[in-house]
């Protein structure tokens, strides 16, 4: 047993148990032990009923406001177990302070966290607040109401409709995101060639409506994931990447995202993948395994995604990730996903099924999909061959075309084509 971020081992009863109260209450609650050493071996309280008491008057004189916790006494009387539950009123502060987790350590928020837990204590988003600028226009939105929606009248009462005005606090941070015009961040896009160090393209989406930025987005998509076949008569579209899955990404991107700091949505274009990084982690009350199965979903910005959902650009159900996996069901490589404290990133590989490799090759395969040029001595420790059989196996995909061979000697490397 170890501690983790909602649980702490504490051998004795002090003071500093109380910010990892306040930690717990402004979050996703947790468990501290008492009576436990850092290492999970129990030392045991010298009087339990006691410490109970000790534990009690400490919360209810130094935590405010009141916390929701219970007491437990285990292991025949020697330790006690604090469960903390995530409160409603937040924030929960110790000597008017406010705590969070960071991995197995207890710190202080710093300003902005602060100002979100009292918009959380308030249930207010950040997208509900007023938006610093208050003229502002509506043509695209205006476009794209009509497009997808046949909405013929725009006026004041239809940005009231989509929560996004009222006539006391004016146009909201979700309108501004929205309208033609704002001071909010965007998506920032970067083509690589070989590598990191050889940039094709880079370009900057930002200060115009998300709509616009999904749009435009979408359009450097096509300009290198796409491509025509002519086939007889007829022309084919080929996708090197499903284009539903890059619009499944970039939405969940823009609708999810925080957008109190000033940083952008980053997108990375390689020949073989786009990787997708998306600032903010997952909001409270969700883990990353219920995100990741598609098994809860909460709307950071409720009224951006619900204009969103009405133009038919996304499922409002939380279905976005469960969606890209079934895209790529067909697929050798699969999509990966990354969940931290501060981003969720997206990786869409370049789509293959190469029906025609073997099991073992497609061992090899999957594992050269994730790397630039290797050569065979960092190959072989990966896969669960021998160093001969991965040998026979990388030429026997050479021969067919699959993978290319550079260089000579203890210098080969190899490469998907």
């Amino acid at each position: 047993m170890r501690e983790t971020r909602i649980l702490e081992f504490k051998e004795t009863i002090t003071n500093t148990f109380l910010k990892t109260v306040s930690a717990f209450s402004n979050y996703n609650g947790g468990t501290i032990l008492f009576g436990v050493d850092d290492n999970g071996n129990v030392k045991g309280l010298l009087d339990v009923k006691q410490a109970c008491l000790d534990i009690e008057n400490k919360i209810n004189d130094s935590i405010s406001p009141q916390p929701n916790y219970t007491l437990e006494i285990q292991n025949n009387d020697q330790t006690i177990k604090l469960t903390v539950k995530s409160g409603l009123q937040k924030p929960y502060l110790y000597k008017s302070k406010a705590y969070k987790r960071n991995d197995t350590a207890t710190i202080e928020v710093d300003t902005l966290e602060f100002s979100r837990l009292v918009l959380d204590g308030k249930n207010i988003s950040f997208e509900e607040l007023p938006c610093k600028d208050q003229e502002l226009s509506f043509k695209i939105l205006q476009c794209k109401l009509k497009e997808n929606i046949y909405i013929e009248t725009f006026n004041q009462d239809t940005l009231k409709t989509l929560n996004l005005y009222d006539n006391i606090n004016g146009y909201n941070n979700a309108a501004g995101l929205l309208a033609d015009k704002n001071h909010f961040s965007g998506i920032d896009i970067v083509k690589f060639g070989e590598n990191i160090s050889i940039i094709q393209k880079r370009v900057t989406f930002e200060h115009i409506s998300v709509l616009e930025i999904y749009e435009k987005a979408l359009a450097v998509f096509r300009d290198y994931y796409q491509y025509e076949v002519i086939q007889g008569a007829d022309r084919k579209m080929v996708e090197k990447i499903p284009e539903a899955a890059f619009r499944e990404a970039i939405a969940n991107a823009l609708i999810h995202r925080v957008w109190d700091i000033n940083s952008h949505i980053r997108v990375s274009m390689f020949d073989d993948k786009i990787e997708v990084v998306s600032p903010g982690g997952l909001p409270a009350g969700i883990t990353a395994e219920e995100y990741l199965s598609g098994k809860l979903s909460i709307l950071r910005n409720r009224n951006l995604a619900n204009v969103f959902y009405r133009l038919g650009l996304v499922e409002i159900f939380g279905t976005g990730i469960t969606r890209i996996k079934q895209l790529y069901a067909e697929s050798l490589i699969k999509p990966e996903f990354e969940v931290s404290e501060n981003a969720i990133k997206i990786v869409l590989p370049i789509f293959e099924t190469n029906v025609n490799l073997t099991e073992d090759e497609k061992v090899i395969y999957k594992f050269l999909s994730k790397t630039m040029l290797k050569p065979i001595s960092e190959i072989a420790p990966y896969v669960p061959f021998g160093k001969s059989k991965t040998t026979q196996l990388l030429k026997a995909m050479e021969k067919n075309g699959v993978i290319a061979v550079e260089g000579k000697g203890r210098g080969t490397k190899y490469i998907i084509k």
